[in-house]
């Protein structure tokens, strides 16, 4: 297959300013004026002085060498400011690169942010035409897919009101329509699909695939890790604007959240990502494993301890230890109101231990998530990756060998016989 895109070499940097105390503008001036006074004039006077901006470089993109071929999909993946937008904006020659060339073979549909490409004051059937147009297409070639957009983006009842009145799910339903039924060689598409409801994501990711099958290539930046397993056949991971793995989607996601999970954890007490009334805190937590030692590693199969710490006054409580994998998917559990014979109460501190015994986990890295409110209730807190559990390989079978462990298989294993009949053909 031809490469339909060469990048080589591939920087973007951006300029920042810093300005003092003072902008010099009049707006911050006047805001300010009360309090100079209360200084004094000399302090009023020195408070006007224009301070000049200090700047710095700042490299959204760095030293970036790829190639996509035709028919690919290609799934991009990075946390927020890795330069994912950045990249996909220098491909849609929204902007211009500083270093490096791009090499683009065939017509590219770009679906970056809500409303990219539409003229507000235009109706959804104007911005249509436009868009083609703008894709180089006919006016009867935009005719030929015109039903089939419309009825895809389902916005036929608003098709002849300006589109600055569409809602931002109306928006991207027909700026997907129209990217995607245009018939363009390469799509690149930002994590604007988030917008739509589960009906329209299903039938945007539906379209996607049949691209791919019809020869037509892809670039997709998502945070569902999910989507780019079951979208994409290969995907890349930026990290500070520098592309750190390019290989099969699934090695790449299991580069990635390996990434992620051996940053620091920031102590659950100086956590300020929780969720739920305060009412009751969680101030610690623990793993410990079959001998009672405090660890985040253990072996496939071996039991292990989580203990969570609590501080507040609450009565009918519920508890809950929740194992999560790097796609956010619930494993394993445990939640008082199901497996305890009582409901907890807390009066000043508590301590909950949750026993798993013989876990069937896969080996690789697990969130451990801790819940704690009332017995069909409210929730008083809630924290995602409290810790982080690490299960090791063991030869769980007997066999001699280690079962696999990729996103796309199963996360637990389970005790299992084989009987095998042979037969001899007559």
């Amino acid at each position: 297959m031809d490469n339909v895109i060469d990048i080589n070499n591939l920087g973007k940097k951006y300029t920042i300013s810093h300005r003092g105390r003072s902008s010099g503008f009049m707006r911050d001036t006047v805001s300010a004026l009360p309090r100079m006074i209360l200084k004094g004039v000399k302090n009023f006077f020195s408070g006007m002085a224009v301070q000049h901006p200090q700047t710095e470089d700042l490299w959204a993109l760095r030293e970036i060498f790829l190639e996509v071929k035709q028919g690919q999909r290609v799934g991009i993946i990075g946390r927020n400011g890795s330069g994912k937008t950045t990249l996909l904006k220098v491909l849609s020659r929204i902007t211009e690169p500083t270093t490096g060339i791009i090499r683009i073979k065939g017509r590219v549909a770009s679906l970056l942010e809500v409303g990219t490409g539409f003229h507000p004051e235009l109706t959804g059937r104007e911005n249509i035409y436009l868009n083609g147009a703008i894709l180089g297409m006919t006016k009867n070639e935009i005719k030929k897919k015109f039903d089939e957009i419309v009825d895809f983006a389902d916005v036929e009842m608003f098709l002849d009101t300006p589109v600055k009145h569409y809602s931002s799910g109306m928006y991207v339903r027909l700026a997907f329509a129209v990217a995607a039924h245009l018939e363009p060689e390469i799509l690149l598409v930002d994590e604007v699909l988030a917008v739509g409801d589960i009906k329209f994501q299903r039938k945007c990711l539906g379209k996607v695939r049949q691209f791919g099958r019809e020869g037509r290539t892809v670039m997709f930046v998502s945070h569902d890790m999910g989507t780019i397993l079951s979208l994409c056949d290969r995907a890349i991971v930026l990290d500070a604007g520098m592309l750190m793995k390019d290989d099969r989607a699934d090695s790449s996601v299991n580069y990635y959240m390996d990434m992620q999970s051996n940053k620091e954890i920031t102590p659950v007490k100086d956590r300020k990502d929780r969720r739920g009334t305060g009412l009751v805190r969680i101030t610690g937590i623990e793993i410990r494993d079959s001998k009672g030692s405090a660890t985040n590693s253990v072996e496939m199969g071996e039991d292990f301890t989580v203990s969570v710490n609590f501080e507040g006054q609450a009565k009918h409580l519920s508890i809950a230890v929740i194992i999560g994998n790097s796609l956010k998917s619930e494993i394993i559990r445990g939640v008082t109101f199901e497996s305890a014979n009582e409901d907890v109460d807390i009066e000043d501190r508590l301590t909950a231990e949750c026993r798993f015994n013989t876990p069937r986990l896969i080996q690789g890295l697990y969130d451990v998530n801790v819940w704690v409110g009332q017995v069909n209730g409210d929730v008083h807190d809630y924290l995602e990756r409290a810790d982080i559990l690490e299960v090791r390989p063991s030869d769980v079978f007997g066999t001699g060998r280690l079962p696999e462990a990729t996103p796309l298989h199963p996360h637990v294993f389970s005790p299992v016989e084989w009987k095998f009949k042979k037969e001899h053909a007559i």
